[in-house]
């Protein structure tokens, strides 16, 4: 799955409640529509979710979320052909995504909020994402922040993965995600990714999701007011190629066309063998 040039991964929200596009694929033909769109636009690989982690958001059951992701999965099965990850924190929808066609695990909470879930992904031996949250959605962003976020995020990673390969997960099916924006002020988001090499230094895969995420609404502010979701366009261009410079392997993104192209010119500037002959 990873090979030399960075992958794009997009994001697909089937939520009524998520911050950037929720209710907008709330309905499956539309999910469907904008993932294959998605690959259409250089996705390599797509991140299903049926229950939004924005800050302040409350939790569904197991019932819900299944409700929202599988028709989405069983009406792209044998349409698309990128691979595509079912973003979840619990076991029982990670298993039913699975036999649904989803053949990547992306868990947000980073097995703290049902472990059982690196049983599933040993089982059935598919790469896990781990990402680390500092404390939940719902309060998330209240504080208080880590008093040194590298520290606390390494800590936290190095759990997640005590987790995972205590339950059987193979070292080469884990990746990471340090989480940016999940319990983090802004500037600690901004910390994170000046210090990516830091975490790289764990030895897995780095996956990261700036993507018109609030510490670019904020950096962005004009008049004292947050700049919208839909116009942190650039700002996410700036560090997504920040990610890539500093290692990332994959970047999880919603304006997949626009960030292709970001990754492709990065890419470009990591590796002589990416840049055009003339």
């Amino acid at each position: 799955m990873l090979g030399e040039r960075t992958l794009v991964m997009g994001v697909l929200n089937v939520t009524p409640d998520s911050f950037s596009d929720g209710g907008k694929f709330f309905d499956t033909e539309r999910a469907v529509e904008q993932a294959l769109a998605m690959e259409r636009a250089g996705a390599d690989l797509l991140d299903i979710g049926g229950e939004s982690t924005r800050p302040g958001s409350a939790g569904v059951s197991a019932k819900e979320e299944l409700a929202r992701v599988l028709p989405v999965l069983q009406a792209l099965r044998g349409r698309i052909k990128i691979a595509v990850a079912i973003d979840t924190q619990k076991s029982e929808v990670a298993e039913a995504a699975l036999d649904a066609g989803a053949q990547i695990i992306n868990d947000t909470s980073g097995l703290k909020n049902d472990p059982r879930i690196a049983e599933v992904a040993a089982r059935r031996r598919v790469p896990l994402i781990l990402m680390h949250m500092r404390g939940e959605p719902r309060t998330m962003q209240a504080g208080p922040f880590a008093r040194d976020v590298m520290k606390d995020v390494m800590q936290g990673m190095r759990k997640s993965v005590a987790a995972a390969r205590k339950a059987g997960v193979g070292e080469s099916q884990i990746i990471l995600d340090p989480g940016i924006g999940f319990g983090k002020s802004f500037a600690q988001n901004y910390e994170l990714l000046q210090k990516l090499p830091e975490l790289a230094k764990l030895g897995y895969p780095l996956l990261v999701g700036t993507s018109r995420k609030g510490f670019l609404g904020a950096t962005l502010a004009r008049d004292g007011k947050p700049a919208p979701a839909d116009e942190r366009i650039w700002g996410t261009a700036a560090t997504v190629t920040a990610s890539i410079l500093n290692g990332a392997h994959i970047v999880r993104v919603h304006d997949v066309a626009e960030m292709a192209q970001v990754a492709r010119v990065a890419d470009c500037l990591l590796d002589p063998k990416h840049r055009p002959k003339n």
